[in-house]
C-alpha cells in the first residue's frame, strides 16, 4: 500500500518501522526535512519529500504531528478527497496531563471537518510511540489498536493495515467515538508519565479481538 506519513517524530518513527517491514511504500514529509530524510534513509521502501510533492499515489496519509499542526499539515499536501486521513493525534495540554477538547468534540472530527472531503480515521492514539518501535506483542499478547471510522472503506482499510503489521485491531464503532479514544489516549499518558509507570502500559481489555 502507498502511504504518506507526516511527521518525524517518535510516533512517526515508530509508523514508518513498522509499515516498511510489512512491505508498504512509504513517504514521509515533516516540517523539518533534512529530518524526514534522515528517517527515511533508515528504512527500505521509504522516501522523503516536501509537502507538496509528498502525496503522490497514497491511499492512506497518516498524520503524526500535533493536534495543533495538524489540520495545517493535511492541507499542505493538496487535495484529500477519497483519501483515508488517519488521525493519530490527542489534544494535549502543554503539560500533556489534560486534553484541550472533549465531551462534544474530538481532535477527529474537528480535522474531519477541515477536510470534507477525506475519509478520517481515528488510530493509533492509545498506543506509546515505544511501544508501536517494539512489535506487536506486549507480555505474549497482541497489543490492541483501537480504530473508529464513520466510512466502510476507512474502516476496512485501517483495520488490514493494523492486520498487516501484527497489531489487533478493535473496531470502535463510528468517529464520534474519537470522544472516548482521545480521553482514554490521555489517561494511557497519565499512567505511563504521570503516575511513573513507564510505557509498557498499553490499555487493553480481556477478550476484545
Amino acid at each position: 500500500m502507498n502511504i504518506t506519513i507526516i511527521g518525524a517524530g517518535n510516533m512517526g518513527r515508530g509508523l514508518v518501522q513498522q509499515l516498511a517491514k510489512a512491505g508498504h511504500q512509504i513517504t514521509i514529509t515533516a516540517r523539518d526535512l533534512d529530518k524526514a530524510t534522515q528517517l527515511a534513509a533508515e528504512f527500505a521502501g521509504v522516501k522523503a519529500a516536501p509537502a507538496a510533492s509528498a502525496l503522490g499515489e497514497s491511499a492512506v496519509v497518516i498524520v503524526a504531528t500535533g493536534f495543533a499542526d495538524a489540520v495545517p499539515a493535511l492541507q499542505a499536501l493538496g487535495n484529500l478527497d477519497g483519501r483515508v486521513v488517519i488521525d493519530i493525534t490527542n489534544p494535549l495540554t502543554a503539560d500533556y496531563m489534560g486534553l484541550t477538547i472533549g465531551h462534544s468534540t474530538s481532535a477527529a472530527e474537528q480535522i474531519a471537518a477541515a477536510i470534507p472531503g477525506a475519509q478520517v480515521v481515528k488510530a493509533f492514539n492509545t498506543v506509546f510511540a515505544q511501544i508501536l518501535a517494539g512489535g506487536p506483542e506486549l507480555n505474549d499478547q497482541k497489543i490492541p489498536v483501537y480504530f473508529a471510522a464513520d466510512t466502510e472503506q476507512g474502516r476496512e482499510t485501517v483495520r488490514s493495515l493494523i492486520d498487516s503489521i501484527g497489531f489487533a485491531p478493535v473496531d470502535a464503532g463510528p468517529l464520534k467515538n474519537a470522544r472516548y479514544l482521545e480521553p482514554l489516549g490521555g489517561l494511557n499518558i497519565y499512567f505511563g508519565y504521570g503516575a511513573g509507570l513507564g510505557t509498557s502500559i498499553a490499555p487493553s481489555w480481556i477478550g476484545i479481538q
